[in-house]
């Protein structure tokens, strides 16, 4: 499901290269990281000064270009000027590169996170493979079963994704321990779906669940921010996030802003594929819980 750079136009060159920085070699990572950073400086370089600035060789610069899908350098400087072109500034002229410097007052860090998160947010709908998400949707819609995983700041988008899913009708597991999660994989089926949600795609937990349920012969999901990760290897669909991470961990925010926004793009397209059923579900589910809703009166009690 990884795409070339040439496929993944809607998404843009630097949201594509960051996606696959963990899959390149270390030297190869330096010159991504000088591209992601400043694409338009990266433009202007020469091979030989890009090579100079990430301190390795010529030859290293045309393996990362091979790496990420194009022919040679001048192509790579092409795109590279084409996406410095299309790059949205930032509202405020101190956030740079969606980072908090030391020092940072509290409006500069409020408009840092919110361009940041904004950010992951639209470059994730950009990129997003369509075909991807309507098979998701696909398989999803007539599951026996559905178990969804993650951990950590995955995990609460896992537990949001399975109470949309069981507010419509449809039979969802959240398991936030590992242990059950893997005997209840162990438990799946042809017919049933587990989706694994992992921002770096490495979490051991969720790329375990996931390899338990394809041996089992369920078909599984991986949602994840990087195509080439261990996770993608064991799905039979791979969606994919366009977060960063920065200072602080405020990627982590960002991520989990992105996940949420994938996982609503599924509930919706289930959802859909049943529009009466699922008003009646919403509708029941709704009236279940309007007692426990506290009146204005109540309120001033």
């Amino acid at each position: 499901m990884s795409k070339t750079a040439n496929d993944a136009a809607p998404g843009g060159l630097i949201v594509h290269v960051s996606g696959l920085l963990p899959a390149l070699s270390p030297a190869e990572q330096r010159v991504a990281r000088l591209v992601i950073a400043d694409p338009a400086a990266a433009a202007r370089q020469t091979i030989t000064e890009l090579a100079s600035a990430a301190g390795t060789s010529e030859a290293t610069v045309i393996r990362f270009c091979r790496s990420v899908g194009m022919s040679g350098y001048p192509q790579l400087r092409i795109r590279l000027a084409a996406e410095a072109a299309r790059r949205v500034e930032p509202p405020d002229a101190r956030v740079v590169g969606g980072d908090i410097p030391p020092g940072a007052d509290m409006a500069q860090i409020i408009a840092t996170i919110s361009f940041n998160d904004a950010r992951a947010v639209e470059e994730t709908a950009e990129q997003l493979d369509v075909a991807a998400c309507e098979q998701a949707v696909a398989v999803l819609s007539a599951a026996g079963r559905v178990d969804v995983f993650g951990v950590g700041a995955s995990g609460s988008v896992a537990a949001d994704f399975q109470q949309k899913l069981h507010r419509i009708g449809r039979t969802a597991f959240y398991w936030p321990d590992t242990h059950t999660a893997l005997t209840s994989a162990a438990l799946l089926g042809k017919g049933d779906v587990a989706l694994g949600i992992s921002h770096t795609g490495t979490t051991t937990d969720c790329v375990d669940v996931l390899d338990q349920a394809r041996q089992q012969g369920a078909t599984t999901i991986a949602l994840t921010n990087y195509p080439r990760s261990p996770i993608a290897e064991v799905a039979d669909v791979v969606l994919t996030t366009a977060a960063r991470e920065t200072t602080y961990r405020s990627g982590a925010m960002a991520s989990r802003l992105a996940q949420l926004t994938v996982v609503d793009c599924l509930f919706v397209g289930v959802a859909a594929k049943n529009r009466t059923r699922t008003k009646r579900n919403l509708e029941a589910t709704a009236e279940a819980v309007a007692s426990r809703r506290a009146t204005a009166g109540r309120r001033r009690n």
